[in-house]
């Protein structure tokens, strides 16, 4: 069946690179792409809606592919992976994706490929994902060679990839394979709101979800593990106390609990921890929760990293950090030291830290120093300056 399936595949791969030859590129047509699908979010969302209020572009179209429909001002919507897809796809003279596309899909030498990827990185990826001889990655089933390929294809076709600091530089020439001069360092689009949010847009979010105006807000934002799956997708065991959490913070508080985008099970229901615990949409986009949270909570996930950015405090929990640390993934920076909060293995001390307002300010301005000194409200202004106004850049894929 594998190899029948090898084979279908490079069939479909001769015939798509015959079609995207034939159909014409649009130099004034842009697709955007944000989680394989998912929805209107990131940093594509960011640059879209930014360059979609530019006059200087009042003349293009923009793309965006979805897995489930969704109305987006400017912007036509066409379906994920379906025809209409695959037509745009040979049709836009410019990509913009936060993730890898499919190794079938063809870029020609006259489209341009912008990879935003999605966050600064604490934990190892790709290349620098060490994994004993003969093992595999735990749901997709691949080695270590068939993972790196992945992205190896996938790398190939950039013309730009976005860092948003000179650490993330110096990490994805090594995890991605990607020559220096294709890295853009400009800072996060996506983080832009995090300077440029007013008093409106936090109201706005917190009635979208039905949130009260007079609670302080703690968003827990854990990650997925590589070794909690089914057949469906990744699982997350919810390994918290939430009575503990209200029994210590008391009615002050609410907690958002937005588990990562792959995670797909849900935290089971309890009637006593209702107006308490609020389960966000694993799909929701973060950033807008960023702004209305006074706290975060998280565990391995990137999310710090921009959260950082609004000078607020920042804890850890890691529950399995043994485990994590040397069975799972390993991180590139040393968490007990670089990191812009302190690391809790239980809840209580957590809970209390919080309750008391024990928290180091200066560790958080140290951490921004490093890496969020790009974060000022202009990263698509950046970004889209470089990739539209760079005409004489050789954009062929090198």
């Amino acid at each position: 069946m594998g190899k029948v399936k090898i084979y279908l595949s490079e069939i479909f791969k001769a015939f798509y690179k015959i079609f995207c030859q034939i159909i014409p590129t649009n130099n004034n047509m842009i697709i955007f792409i944000a989680f394989h699908g998912r929805g209107y979010l990131d940093n594509p969302k960011a640059i879209h809606r930014y360059i979609s209020e530019l006059p200087d572009f009042k003349n293009y179209s923009f793309i965006w592919p979805l897995k489930h429909k969704e109305d987006i001002k400017n912007a036509k919507v066409i379906k994920y992976l379906s025809l209409s897809y695959f037509y745009y796809m040979a049709r836009s003279k410019y990509w913009i994706s936060n993730c890898k596309l499919p190794q079938y899909i063809y870029k020609k030498n006259n489209q341009i490929y912008l990879q935003t990827w999605h966050g600064t990185p604490l934990k190892r990826l790709a290349h620098d994902i060490q994994l004993e001889e003969g093992a595999s990655f735990y749901r997709s089933r691949m080695t270590a060679d068939q993972m790196v390929h992945t992205y190896d294809v996938d790398v190939a076709k950039y013309t730009y990839m976005i860092s948003p600091n000179h650490f993330s530089t110096e990490v994805f020439q090594s995890a991605f394979r990607i020559n220096r001069e294709r890295l853009i360092e400009t800072g996060y689009p996506r983080n832009d709101i995090l300077s440029n949010y007013t008093e409106k847009d936090k109201q706005d979010v917190l009635k979208k979800y039905g949130l009260p105006a007079n609670k302080k807000i703690i968003l827990y934002a854990p990650t997925w593990r590589d070794n909690q799956f089914n057949t469906s997708g990744y699982l997350f065991e919810l390994k918290v106390d939430f009575k503990m959490w209200k029994e210590i913070l008391g009615e002050d508080y609410i907690i958002l609990y937005k588990p990562h985008y792959l995670i797909i099970n849900k935290m089971k229901k309890d009637k006593v921890l209702e107006g308490f615990v609020y389960e966000i949409n694993a799909d929701a986009e973060i950033s807008e929760l960023y702004i209305i949270s006074d706290i975060l909570i998280t565990d391995y996930s990137s999310v710090f990293f921009d959260y950082a950015i609004l000078k607020r405090p920042i804890y850890f929990y890691m529950q399995d950090i043994a485990e994590y640390q040397h069975e799972l993934r390993g991180f590139y920076l040393d968490i007990y030291k670089d990191l812009p909060g302190s690391i809790y293995e239980t809840e209580k001390p957590m809970l209390e830290d919080i309750a008391e307002g024990v928290f180091d300010y200066k560790r958080l301005d140290k951490f921004n120093e490093r890496f969020n000194y790009l974060e000022d409200g202009k990263g698509a202004k950046r970004v889209v300056d470089i990739l539209f106004t760079d005409r004489g850049y050789d954009h062929e894929t090198k």
